[in-house]
């Protein structure tokens, strides 16, 4: 899907009028928020791997 510059006009002139302009910071604030939530989730999701990797397969708990 290719968007070229028109098509990125008319999107943020249909968030504008969707969402007001003192909406789209708090909007953008929370974004961010969950993105690195997300990123932090992920980091420890791949540390516990491998480390469930890297441990000894005969060791028993």
């Amino acid at each position: 899907m290719n968007l070229g510059m028109p098509e990125i006009i008319i999107i943020c002139i249909a968030v504008l009028v969707l969402f007001g302009a003192k909406k789209i910071p708090e909007f953008a604030q929370g974004l961010g928020k969950g993105i690195r939530e997300f990123k932090r989730a992920m980091h420890s999701t791949e540390e516990e791997i491998k480390k469930g990797i890297t441990e000894d397969p005969d060791k028993k708990s």
